[in-house]
């Protein structure tokens, strides 16, 4: 299965690569579909689809899954539809060069979260790799001009984004604390808890008015967003942090923003620019900075051998 093979930089990259398509396809999507049905349509499509897949992990996993129903909700309503839905509904309100500058913090917070409640350890140059990618998606969201972060104006979209950003790094955290369960047992019960969360938001968006059945378009996003998003990306990141950690993860959505640019640039017809490469080469190179400065820490802390 996809979330077994391959290296965690290739899987976390390829996530990252989901995700800023994910960001386009949610700019195609309003006006099509209604943020909330697409959250709802999205999470019990994908729990339809991984049923007949599921079930024998379901069933092995059992005694490990005995008493984490709680932990299941608790993530489910942070990661899949908290998150979808807040980021859905803050396109409608923000530009995506504030929607990206707010998603670039993401990493902070995570880092934060994971010091402040387990106590996890860092380096200098993992700091500095930090500043880099942060640079580089800064650089993407001013479009090469910096100058253009100090006239930003905070409005309702951007205020959404945040908390859409606290509630996935929330998830990201928790995460890291997963039962040993089969990946695709994780992924069921997540999305099996957002589809049941997301169904009552819906309801409320149909009675206040805003409810909009998907057109052509509109189910188009759906579908991609049921199969990448929802279940090859998610399976991927999932993969990702139980190979190395939330911490060193989640440094990989820094990508996200440039991802993003990248495919708007093919699929929207945006012009490249020269900040563009700028801005990839700081944050590939800042991965690459925080994850020597991890090898370097694991290689302090080794024993020494016995002379």
């Amino acid at each position: 299965m996809l979330a077994r093979l391959g290296h965690p930089y290739i899987l976390l990259g390829a996530t990252a690569l989901i995700w800023g398509a994910n960001a386009v396809a949610g700019k195609l999507a309003v006006g099509h579909v209604s943020p909330m049905l697409l959250t709802f349509l999205r999470w019990s499509i994908a729990v339809v689809v991984l049923l007949p897949f599921v079930r024998p992990h379901l069933k092995r996993d059992r005694e490990a899954l005995k008493g984490r129903f709680g932990y299941f909700l608790l993530i489910g309503l942070l990661g899949f539809t908290g998150f979808n839905s807040i980021f859905y509904l803050a396109l409608s309100y923000t530009s995506a060069i504030h929607a990206m500058i707010v998603q670039s913090s993401m990493p902070l917070v995570v880092f934060v979260g994971m010091f402040a409640l387990f106590r996890a350890r860092t380096t200098a140059l993992q700091v500095v790799g930090f500043g880099l990618t942060l640079i580089g998606v800064l650089l993407t969201a001013a479009h090469g001009e910096p100058a253009t972060l100090l006239h930003l104006e905070v409005n309702r979209g951007d205020a959404l984004m945040l908390v859409a950003v606290l509630a996935f790094g929330a998830y990201t955290i928790l995460l890291s604390r997963k039962p040993n369960v089969h990946w695709l047992s994780s992924i069921f019960l997540i999305s099996l808890v957002a589809a049941l969360t997301s169904l009552p938001i819906a309801i409320v968006e149909a009675a206040m008015g805003y409810l909009q059945w998907p057109d052509a378009q509109g189910w188009a996003v759906v579908v991609f967003s049921v199969l990448l998003p929802s279940i090859i990306s998610q399976s991927l990141y999932i993969r990702g942090i139980e190979m190395i950690g939330a911490n060193r993860a989640n440094l990989f959505v820094n990508l996200v923003p440039i991802f993003g640019t990248l495919l708007a640039v093919a699929v929207l017809g945006e012009p490249l620019y020269a900040y563009h490469v700028v801005a990839l080469t700081l944050v590939l190179g800042g991965i690459m900075l925080a994850e020597a400065g991890k090898r370097g820490q694991r290689l302090a802390n080794r024993p020494k051998p016995a002379r």
